[in-house]
């Protein structure tokens, strides 16, 4: 990159350019504004240092204001330095509070000239990385969904990008796939991807709630049952994994299966046998499992409720989706996504809803605990209340106050990694309550019980008790900092 030096006296131009010639630099020169503007919309500029008076016996700084508006309007990234005499300072101060990048008098010291040039020049260099970079992420983007089905999921980060595209890398196999993530973050939405572009894809798609299945219904509803096999039933009924031949079956819930229906599971995954109840006739279904959970299924191992051996043959590809606040680039255009749909909803003529600055720094700001549901939610509420079709911060019902301490929670220093084996004393006798504890609404006192219970059911660990709630262990420190949790950390014996 140049720096461009703009200056109607020959000696400056000269000294500047001697000075940065000597360290390594690369100058460029311009006696007059309209040379100036021609090297910019031509060359690689990282920064420019222009003069503010471009005529002899000039005082006003008039040239000087012009050239950088036109500068600011060929590319308004451009660190412009400003060199002037004192007779023009005031002026210069003036474009400073515009967007120049800084300004130095005549005579420079050349030691923090060099200094503020290169500091800018690496700066730029840095901006034009991001943007290299974001604009590799747009187009990988892009042909992601040119050559896949992605079901209309919208996203703007790269750690959904990684999840996706090794979603659609293994879809065309038979493979087992565990998607794992918390509870909103769009596990089913996955799941339908990785049908969509499986050898699959034109043949059934059954979904089933497996941890809402109570045992005594489990077996009828996954295999089926003949007429007659239990009080009511009249006719034949066809089980999820006959209905699923050939195609795909999506368990969802899995970590909330009981472990009489664990087992009735894996004995249908190891042999693709089965028979109906209340019939001997076995029956063979070929089907792909796709499994969905936010359970934490290697504690739950460790723990006796879930069997090792299922988790094998469920895991042998494993999606996790990141929570929301661990991918805040999603949100906006995902706001972006509901929004159209919730005025699409309203007719073909219904103005579209717009969110204002602070309701977009809101949403930003939030802590996101249920997720994109929450967030959909949210929305749905705020098109609800909005006067007209202007989405303001206090339309989505999230509280300033709240996300203020939430903000300064999580520009504190992080808490220790899990591995340095800390743990916390969660005596529910010791958790002292917030001061005036008294207004504390509903909703706070639930989630404080809540936070209670998985951490006392943690034993303490916090990184197990967020693993129970669905987010990240930083989320729940920052929760517990918002309810007012101040534990006392010890060193595990």
């Amino acid at each position: 990159m140049h720096i461009l030096i703009v200056d109607d006296q020959r000696p400056m131009r000269e000294a500047l350019e001697l000075l940065f010639e000597v360290h390594g630099l690369s100058p460029l020169v311009a006696a007059t504004p309209d040379q100036a503007l021609e090297l910019i919309r031509s060359e690689d500029i990282g920064v420019v240092i222009q003069d503010m008076n471009f005529r002899e016996g000039e005082t006003s700084g008039q040239g000087g204001i012009a050239l950088f508006h036109a500068i600011r309007a060929l590319d308004a990234d451009l660190p412009v330095l400003l060199m002037t005499a004192w007779t023009s300072l005031e002026t210069a101060v003036e474009l400073v509070k515009e967007g120049a990048a800084d300004y130095f008098a005549k005579p420079w010291n050349d030691e923090k000239l060099l200094s503020l040039v290169t500091n800018l020049l690496r700066m730029r260099e840095l901006a034009y990385e991001n943007t290299r970079m974001r604009s590799r992420g747009v187009r990988a983007r892009r042909a992601l969904a040119e050559k896949h089905e992605l079901c209309g999921l919208v996203y703007a980060s790269d750690a959904m990008h990684e999840v996706v595209s090794l979603a659609v890398k293994v879809a065309p196999s038979d493979a087992a796939v565990l998607i794992t993530g918390p509870n909103g973050s769009g596990k089913e939405l996955l799941a339908e991807i990785v049908m969509r572009n499986s050898r699959r894809r034109d043949e059934p798609f059954v979904k089933v709630n497996a941890g809402g299945l109570p045992d005594q219904l489990l077996e009828a509803e996954l295999f089926g049952a003949e007429a007659g096999a239990y009080t009511g039933a009249t006719k034949a009924r066809v089980g999820r994994f006959e209905a699923a031949h050939r195609g795909t079956l999506f368990l969802d819930e899995l970590g909330n299966l009981s472990l009489s229906g664990q087992m009735k599971l894996l004995r249908v995954l190891q042999s693709g046998e089965f028979e109906r109840l209340g019939s001997s006739t076995t029956r063979k279904a070929d089907v792909r499992i796709v499994s969905a959970t936010n359970a934490d299924l290697e504690r739950a191992i460790a723990a006796g409720t879930f069997r090792e051996d299922l988790l094998f043959r469920l895991n042998v590809i494993e999606l996790r989706l990141p929570a929301l606040n661990e991918r805040s680039e999603d949100i906006l255009p995902l706001s972006a996504l509901f929004l159209r749909a919730l005025a699409h909803s309203r007719g073909p003529d219904a103005e579209a809803y717009e969110l204002a600055d602070d309701a977009q720094r809101a949403l930003l700001a939030h802590d996101w605990p249920g997720n994109v549901r929450e967030l959909q939610n949210r929305l749905q509420r705020a098109s609800l209340v909005c006067q007209g079709a202007r989405i303001r911060a206090i339309d989505l019902g999230i509280s300033p106050a709240r996300e203020s301490a939430r903000v300064a929670a999580s520009a504190a220093p992080p808490p220790p990694p899990a591995s340095s084996a800390r743990r916390l004393n969660t005596d529910a006798a010791d958790l002292p309550r917030t001061v005036g504890s008294g207004s504390a609404n509903a909703s706070d006192e639930a989630e404080r019980a809540q936070i209670e219970a998985a951490l006392t059911g943690a034993g303490g660990v916090v990184a197990k008790a967020a693993a129970s709630l669905g987010v990240s262990r930083q989320a729940l420190y920052r929760r517990m900092e918002r309810l007012g949790l101040a534990l006392e950390r010890r060193v595990r014996g």
